[in-house]
């Protein structure tokens, strides 16, 4: 259970924080709502099951895209707040997840909190075995709130960044 929180706080950081702040620097408040827009279609029926298969796909592939670069400004920003072993397993780490972007963040945390993140995780009462991603142990309780520390200076950088180049 500890994993998944800290592997959904890396991936929430891009998708919650660092995407919407992205698109709305690059296309203004239009782009801010179009990018919530497909990543909340994209979590509502973006899953490979018969029920969404004719368009979930489409919301899928849309939210992929959409967040391509901002994935590797999050990796890039925890790697650039948290020093070099972060650095080290986004780039040796980042493209083994199924996901083209949640790698990116998920191995950037795992290597900036010393962590491995990946495994076996059941959905739904199916088992997928996801490649590990970092060298550390195992996450612990107390790695939860280091997350959502480093999750916010994150996003504290990304804002700055934005602010100085606007």
């Amino acid at each position: 259970m500890t994993r998944a929180v800290v592997e959904s706080v890396a991936e929430n950081t891009s998708d919650a924080a660092i995407g919407p702040l992205f698109w709305g620097a690059v296309a203004g408040v239009p782009g801010l709502l179009m990018y919530r827009a497909v990543n909340t279609l994209d979590a509502m029926v973006g899953y490979r099951n018969p029920r969404y298969e004719r368009f979930g796909w489409a919301a899928a592939r849309l939210d992929d895209a959409v967040n391509w670069v901002p994935a590797r400004v999050t990796g890039g920003l925890v790697a650039l707040c948290s020093g070099g072993s972060a650095w080290r397993v986004l780039l040796r780490d980042g493209g083994k997840h199924p996901s083209p972007n949640a790698g990116r963040c998920e191995a950037a945390f795992a290597g900036a909190l010393g962590v491995r993140l990946g495994g076996v995780n059941e959905y739904g009462g199916r088992v997928e075995r996801r490649p590990e991603m970092g060298d550390g142990r195992a996450p612990e309780v107390r790695d939860i709130r280091r997350a959502v520390r480093l999750s916010a200076a994150v996003t504290a950088a990304a804002a700055a960044v934005i602010w100085v180049l606007r």
